[in-house]
């Protein structure tokens, strides 16, 4: 069996300090008879845990390993990692083997490139967790229950869903090692498995393999909204802002989504991306930014481009290859920004990502390292002190971002004792119908903010800079807050033409959005092609195209034409397209 091989491992310096330690704590909880069958480790975004979970099976003798991960890009680039083949084999980059000829044998479970001789001959199988909870977990069908008998598994925060238990039922005396950034789940509570190593973030910063963190937090002087109580228009102060962010989910929401607020949030979060990339010398540094679903993504990527950023967004209901397109023009520096709702939290690795703007509602912890791990990887590994080595978060006071950030904080500086105290009670929203599921943060109205003044980007302590965490107490001892020392927000100036072609690009994309989700509405397939009368265009490709008339011919406008349309045109086919959109699906539901 290849587990059973020396490996160099404890001593090895090519090694990350925590796969080092990670590695030994499991060999040593795993050496005691009676140790619990399962337990969970915690490493930071970019400290090593791919190649922990390739050199974990040696800790413990494993006969055969199963690597679950949470989805297929994951499941990829753990694949490269173990397969023998591979130029990113860890084993071979990291010289862990001392028979080079006796690598374990990996499977990749992919449908149409996998089959049961290449399971049955396997070492190591790769699988992601649909193949497991959906129709794909055929696979498993006539596996013995002691098949495997240790279970890896990435992103283990995911763990305690009924898809993931399937697996650990099927094989009941696995060992089983969860790997995770965060040790808390989506709903707040801890993932599962007695925790029995942890690297904390500050560690990971010193040792130069994260980025250190700073976050600013937007602070209006005052800010105009319409309360829903009554429907009066309201100005408030920065202490309301941030009680009401707390409290009313609506509010949040409203902060978040109105294109005012978003404005501003927008602008902060190019300043900064403008301000590394002058202190770095790096112009490929880029921002990426959360969002509550797919039209929210269309809106924010509207605003980075009517500022002349090239911005893109990927979502779970785009085509695989559009948002594929996407992936591709970031890795070839062809974006400023990315846009995403929850689709780049585990796993993604581009080290250019250095600004985080918090477009979305966290509610608790885990979802919010996620997605702030999207910035922390470092360029210049092993250089704490690089300029390349730093990343920004920007979020809003009426957001409720900031309490989450100082539970990052904490958590940054946490070890494995400090777990069980770590998260703050769990926020609760109310989602209706189950649309959170496919729309994160669906199912609540956001209220209206008509705009706010005197805006101010406050710094909050940092992560990992000893010398600002100092300023900022210094400035406290003073009575200086960092409100107080906070500098206005510099608005961007959005040149005409600009706009227009935002607003053109975006108009598509909610054209395309709003089919999508009548065809959703209605039950019909849109690879189907019965809705054309000349059975020619598919169903999707011809709603869009139908409902990309009507709004053309609602303003006036010829199709194939929208290069020549005014700002204003433009404008009213905004305006119109809820209703343009409304009599399509009413259309379709009578036959007409």
């Amino acid at each position: 069996m290849p587990f059973d091989q020396q490996v160099d491992v404890e001593n090895n310096a090519r090694l990350r300090i925590p796969q080092r330690l990670g590695w030994v704590a499991i060999r040593n909880h795993f050496s005691v008879p009676t140790a619990s069958r399962e337990v969970g480790l915690v490493l930071p975004v970019g400290c090593g845990k791919s190649g922990l979970i390739a050199i974990a099976p040696y800790a413990v003798g494993a006969r055969r390993a199963l690597v679950i991960a949470p989805g297929t890009r994951i499941r990829g680039q753990l694949g490269a990692d173990l397969r023998s083949n591979s130029a990113t084999n860890f084993y071979q980059r990291f010289r862990i083997l001392t028979d080079q000829d006796n690598f374990p044998e990996t499977v990749i479970v992919e449908s149409g490139r996998v089959n049961r001789d290449d399971i049955q001959n396997c070492d190591v199988a790769v699988a992601n967790i649909q193949q497991i909870a959906g129709e794909e977990n055929r696979w498993l069908d006539g596996l013995g229950a002691d098949f495997f008998d240790l279970i890896l598994v990435d992103e283990a925060h995911h763990n305690t869903a009924t898809s993931w238990q399937q697996v650990k039922q099927r094989f009941p005396a696995a060992k089983i090692i969860n790997f995770s950034a965060t040790p808390s789940r989506s709903d707040g509570q801890l993932m599962e498995g007695e925790i029995i190593y942890s690297f904390p973030v500050l560690q990971a910063i010193e040792a130069g393999y994260v980025k250190r963190l700073s976050a600013k937090m937007l602070s209006p002087s005052e800010l105009r909204y319409v309360d829903r109580t009554d429907g009066q228009e309201r100005i408030i102060g920065i202490d309301e802002v941030r009680r009401l962010g707390e409290t009313d989910a609506e509010f949040r929401r409203g902060i978040v989504m109105s294109d005012g607020t978003l404005s501003s949030i927008v602008d902060q979060t190019i300043g900064e991306l403008q301000r590394l990339r002058r202190e770095s010398g790096n112009n490929q540094l880029k921002i990426i930014s959360s969002a509550l679903n797919q039209a929210h993504c269309i809106q924010i990527t509207e605003a980075f481009r009517a500022r002349g950023l090239r911005a893109a967004y990927v979502h779970s209901r785009e085509r695989a290859d559009a948002n594929e397109r996407v992936f591709a023009q970031l890795e070839n520096h062809q974006l400023d920004a990315i846009v995403q709702a929850r689709m780049l939290g585990e796993g993604f690795d581009h080290p250019n990502l250095a600004v985080a703007m918090v477009g979305s509602i966290f509610a608790n912890l885990s979802p919010f390292v996620q997605f702030v791990g999207r910035v922390m990887r470092a360029i210049d590994q092993g250089n704490p002190n690089s300029p390349l080595n730093r990343g920004v978060v920007v979020f809003h006071a009426g957001a409720n971002v900031a309490r989450r950030w100082n539970d990052f904080r904490q958590f940054s500086q946490a070890d494995q004792a400090y777990f069980a105290d770590l998260l703050p009670e769990a926020e609760e929203v109310n989602f209706v119908d189950g649309v959170a599921d496919r729309e994160p943060g669906g199912g609540i109205s956001p209220v209206e903010i008509l705009g706010e003044s005197g805006v101010r980007a406050a710094d909050m302590e940092p992560i990992g800079d000893p010398q600002a965490a100092a300023l900022i107490r210094q400035l406290a001892e003073l009575g200086v807050t960092p409100d107080q020392a906070a500098q206005e927000l510099r608005r961007i100036r959005m040149p005409r033409q600009d706009v227009r072609e935002a607003r053109r690009a975006s108009l598509n994309e909610y054209v395309q959005n709003e089919a999508g989700r009548i065809l959703a509405r209605l039950s019909l397939n849109p690879g189907g092609r019965n809705l054309d009368p000349r059975r020619r265009n598919r169903n999707i490709a011809w709603a869009i195209s139908e409902l990309q008339r009507r709004v053309n011919e609602r303003v006036g406008g010829r199709s194939a034409d929208r290069q020549n349309f005014s700002l204003a045109q433009i404008e009213a086919a905004h305006q119109g397209l809820p209703d343009v959109a409304r009599q399509f699906e009413e259309d379709l539901r009578s036959g007409s």
